[in-house]
């Protein structure tokens, strides 16, 4: 038995390493790592002639995330206009190396590619759109591919188009839903605060999801949400310490039912008249409530706005 153990012990090993096959040699440091970030940093800087020193007669440009099957590229001489463009419309423009990470050249064995170095990155984009003030900051991989005369041959772009897109659509005026000085949910937020001015808690509270979750800004952990059970405990808290004499409405609420996710937000603001119990001192407290609904009329979501050194003060 322990020998018919150890043989197939030997027979794994063989076949794990028979799974390994060495392909090439991957380099941390390689002129054709130079060549790309020198291009790179040139076509940041709007050099066209720099970034043109640095491409090859033949090269290409493709988008790694194109569902276009019969996308033919970008040659040099368009690609080269695409440097005018980024300096005609990007102020602060900075492309560098994602954090913690860095480039990889790759020789491979493969007969066909004997002639060609493989160069892979990964970075960050950033700069400020100047027509539509879209801030841009975002990560992208690269893929590139150098020849024996250390010229860039092809460069394909890995990267998300969200911030493209929000570009693109800033040039132009469009709606996004409507606003209602006027609105039930608008009374709901309104019943609702009065009824907890009130102390007629099990109402107030009537109006929230059972599942409604609550920002409060002024908490150090800003992705902090509290459940509707812990906003009741805050709450109590609150009326431990101040006695709460007025909360008056300030101009008029909002409530905006947008096209974009069928959002439905009413956004309030408030004077909370109080008393600190503790010595007695008036306060008042402004507030914005921003208050998010569902279709049946209730609050999923609220954010508080306010001054915690207002509650503070001596």
């Amino acid at each position: 038995m322990k020998n018919f153990i150890a043989t197939v012990l030997l027979i794994a090993t063989c076949i794990t390493y028979a799974q390994k096959k060495p392909n090439g040699t991957i380099y941390v440091e390689h002129p054709a790592i130079t060549a790309v970030e020198d291009m790179t940093q040139a076509f940041v800087s709007g050099n066209t002639d720099k970034v043109a020193s640095y491409l090859a007669d033949d090269f290409k440009y493709y988008s790694g995330t194109t569902t276009n099957k019969d996308d033919k590229g970008m040659d040099k001489t368009a690609y080269l206009k695409t440097v005018k463009t980024w300096k005609d419309n990007i102020d602060y423009p900075s492309i560098k190396r994602s954090k913690g990470a860095y480039p990889d050249a790759l020789e491979y064995k493969d007969a066909d590619q004997k002639d060609l170095v493989w160069v892979q990155t990964w970075e960050d984009v950033k700069g400020v759109q100047k027509e539509t003030g879209v801030k841009i900051d975002r990560p992208i991989h690269r893929l590139f591919t150098v020849d024996k005369n250390n010229k860039i041959k092809m460069m394909i772009n890995y990267s998300t188009s969200t911030v493209s897109d929000e570009i693109n659509e800033s040039f132009t005026d469009r709606t996004n839903g409507k606003i209602y000085n006027h609105h039930e949910n608008i009374n709901t937020v309104r019943k609702m605060v009065h009824a907890f001015e009130n102390k007629d808690f099990d109402k107030s509270y009537s109006y929230y999801d059972e599942k409604a979750t609550f920002i409060d800004i002024n908490n150090p952990d800003i992705n902090k949400q509290y459940t509707l059970a812990e906003q009741k405990e805050n709450d109590k808290k609150l009326f431990e310490a101040f006695d709460v004499t007025s909360i008056d409405q300030v101009g008029y609420p909002d409530y905006l039912h947008y096209e974009l996710d069928d959002a439905r937000v009413v956004q309030s603001w408030w004077k909370f008249r109080l008393i600190r119990k503790s010595d007695k001192k008036s306060i008042v407290l402004p507030i914005m409530l921003i208050d998010t609904f569902n279709e049946k009329g209730k609050i999923t979501n609220e954010i508080l706005y306010y001054s915690q050194k207002v509650l503070e003060v001596k």
